[in-house]
């Protein structure tokens, strides 16, 4: 990865493919394992792939998908650490994101990248979270029927479902 930005540069060139019609994937120490995030452009991060591609292209405007690997801790490590086999709870979470960036390429080859960043960029046990029947809670102990079982700022009960103020001295 560190030297491929000739052969970006070469393959570019030659199909006429312009920067922001590629898309490199790499390893993100910033991400934990099972991430993976689309972005059009931006910095290299001390990535040297990612520097010598942006060099050979002469632009940082390229599509990236960033797929997370966890940090080693100290920055001293991450040569070795992104050189080395992840352990087995983490090699699946990172096949489980590349699976997940496959599974949007139709919509980047069609153009539709903010679809595709949408749904890469949702994280899968929330929106399985969010379409789930809502369970209803009934509050352990409630003042009266009306009201909620924790109190407002000033420690009288307020509403079922309202907000408590921010601000002191005024009634929720």
């Amino acid at each position: 990865m560190n030297a491929s930005g000739r052969p970006v540069q070469m393959f570019a060139s030659f199909f006429r493919i312009p920067p922001g019609e590629i898309l490199v994937a790499h390893d993100e120490v910033d991400f934990p394992p099972g991430v993976a995030r689309l972005k059009l452009g931006g910095g290299i991060a001390g990535h040297n792939g990612l520097r010598d591609i942006s060099q050979r292209l002469a632009t940082h405007d390229y599509w990236r998908l960033r797929l997370g690997v966890g940090h080693p801790g100290d920055k001293n490590a991450v040569p070795d650490y992104v050189l080395s086999r992840p352990p087995a709870e983490e090699r699946a979470a990172i096949d489980a994101a590349i699976e997940r960036a496959l599974a949007v390429i139709p919509l980047l080859l069609a153009g539709e990248t903010q679809a595709a960043m949408q749904r890469l960029h949702t994280d899968p046990e929330r929106a399985a979270r969010k379409t789930a029947p809502a369970q209803a809670t009934v509050p352990e102990r409630a003042a009266s029927p009306d009201a909620d079982a924790s109190p407002a700022i000033d420690g009288t009960p307020r509403a079922r479902g309202a907000r408590p103020s921010r601000e002191p001295g005024r009634k929720a």
